[in-house]
Order: C-alpha cells, then sequence, then structure tokens
C-alpha cells in the first residue's frame, strides 16, 4: 500500500514567513477600512491631511508585508532571520499606525515639526522606513547570491521586484531629505522644479514586487512552458523599468506626471505596451486552460 503524498507547507506559515504574512493582511484591511471611513466622513483625497494616506499607507505596506514574507520563506535560512521578520513586520505596523493617528488627530502625518510630538512622530517613521529600506536591501542581495526556492521564471520576477523595490526606497527617502530642506526654506516639500513631483518615481514601481511573482504564478497557472514564462516575467520587467525611467524623467525635468513631451510619452506608451501584452496573454492562457478543463 503506497503512503499518501506529503503536502509541502503553504510559504506564509514558514516561521519567517507567518508575522509579516499575518500583519500583512491586517495592514490591507485597515487601509480598505479607511475607505468605508473617507466615504462616511468625506474630505478631499490629496492634501497634507486626507483619508488617502491611511488608505494607501495601509494597503502598500500590507501588501509590501506579504511579498517580504514570500520573499524570505524561499530564502536558506540564515540566523537571526525570525527575529528579523518579526522586527520588520512590526516596523511596517507601527509606521502605518502613526500615519493613521497623525491623521485622527487632524494633522499632517510627514513634514509636520509643528509641536514637540508631531516632530517625534515624524522622526520615528523616518527610522523605521529606513530600517525596512536596510531590510530590503539585504534581501535582495541574498536573492541574487544565494540559492533560491524559485523556478527561474519566479526567481526573476523576485529579483527585479526585489530590485525595484529598494529603488523605490532610496527615492523615498530621497523625497523625506528633499522635502526636509525645501520646509526649511519655506517651500512646498512635495514639489521638484516648477511642477515635479517627487513621490512619482517613489510610488511608481513600489509594488512591483507584488505584480511580477503574480504575473509569473499566473502563467504557470495557465500551462506556458517555461521558457514562455520566462518571456512573459522579461517583457514585464522591462516595462516595469520604462515606467520608472518615465516617472523620473517628469520629475527631475520639473514635469507633473501627466504633462509629457513626445519622446517620454512614447517612453511611457512602450513601458505600458510591454506590461499589458504580458498580462493579456496570462488571462488568456488562464481563460483557454479553464475551458479546457471543464471540457476535458
Amino acid at each position: 500500500m503506497s503512503s499518501p503524498p506529503v503536502c509541502e507547507p503553504v510559504w506564509w506559515r514558514e516561521p519567517r514567513a507567518r508575522a509579516l504574512a499575518t500583519w500583512g493582511v491586517v495592514l490591507v484591511a485597515s487601509g480598505l477600512a479607511h475607505v468605508a471611513v473617507w466615504g462616511a466622513l468625506g474630505g478631499p483625497w490629496e492634501g497634507a491631511v486626507s483619508w488617502r494616506k491611511p488608505i494607501l499607507f495601509g494597503i502598500s505596506g500590507g501588501l509590501t508585508s506579504l511579498s517580504l514574507a514570500w520573499v524570505w520563506s524561499k530564502l536558506p535560512w540564515r540566523r537571526g532571520d525570525a527575529v528579523l521578520a518579526r522586527l520588520t513586520a512590526a516596523a511596517l505596523v507601527v509606521e502605518v499606525a502613526l500615519i493613521d493617528l497623525q491623521r485622527w488627530r487632524g494633522v499632517a502625518s510627514h513634514f509636520n515639526r509643528t509641536t514637540p510630538l508631531d516632530s517625534i512622530l515624524y522622526d520615528a517613521m523616518g527610522i523605521l522606513i529606513l530600517f525596512v529600506s536596510a531590510i530590503a536591501v539585504d534581501l535582495c542581495i541574498r536573492l541574487f547570491l544565494q540559492g533560491v526556492d524559485l523556478e527561474p521564471d519566479a526567481r526573476l520576477a523576485a529579483r527585479a521586484g526585489m530590485l525595484f523595490l529598494v529603488v523605490s526606497c532610496a527615492l523615498g527617502i530621497w523625497v523625506s531629505v528633499h522635502g526636509d530642506v525645501r520646509v526649511a526654506a519655506g517651500l512646498e516639500p512635495e514639489r521638484y522644479g516648477a511642477a515635479g513631483v517627487p513621490k512619482f518615481p517613489h510610488g511608481s514601481v513600489i509594488h512591483a514586487l507584488q505584480w511580477l511573482p503574480v504575473l509569473a504564478w499566473g502563467a504557470a497557472r495557465a500551462g506556458m512552458s517555461p521558457r514562455r514564462r520566462r518571456q512573459i516575467v522579461t517583457l514585464a520587467t522591462a516595462g516595469t523599468l520604462l515606467v520608472l525611467v518615465y516617472s523620473l524623467i517628469q520629475t527631475f525635468s520639473g514635469r507633473s506626471r501627466t504633462d509629457a513631451e513626445p519622446a517620454s510619452a512614447a517612453i511611457l506608451a512602450a513601458g505600458a505596451i510591454l506590461l499589458a501584452v504580458p498580462a493579456a496573454a496570462v488571462a488568456a492562457g488562464w481563460i483557454a486552460s479553464r475551458t479546457a478543463t471543464r471540457c476535458a
């Protein structure tokens, strides 16, 4: 009599991933809950004091926490990993909690040194983000230097996604430093040049660590060959890079997100196509595979 098959544990139950995955779900739920709060209480979407920040930081922080959990679960064990993973989860939770607190107090969460408390909270957020950024750099290096428990296409997606996350973290640090300098000079913190938006490049690729692995996962579930799956991820990675280039051009030329010269508009269009085509191919493959399964 043959023994029953052994089921491998899912990634979010891996000891290093558990806290990050659990709190990631909580943070996403927090962001979604603030959508309801915004709907009930109203108020502007943009601005230093708006419900946009609890919503976006909750969802974004939660997705980042979940993705870091997935990456950590695929890396070989290293001494101290479990503690570092829990500290990373705590840093993300406290960061979002402080942003939520400031919004519920009715004051700005960023570039706010109006009172000693505001200054302390703002500095605390900066320290927490520096810690998470350092963790992201460490995980990115390990993805490239250590063996990873992933198929080639998923490994490419993880490495590219982590690189984009590290770039986004570096740009986020620059956004903070640039904003503080402008505030000290009596200027609006969230501007570069005439109309550039510093947070635009920071946010443009911060979630590549979600959409690239999801494409790889979807291509595998659609039954695509390993070669085809790698092509899918490669094209999407190139598209993501072009989106980042476009956002950098717009910001550092002092232009708004949509005020594009023909050349930069062409870069954005190419990036959008390189992202849309793989996504459409995966969707079509998945639909075809489900149809074939039902007809079998």
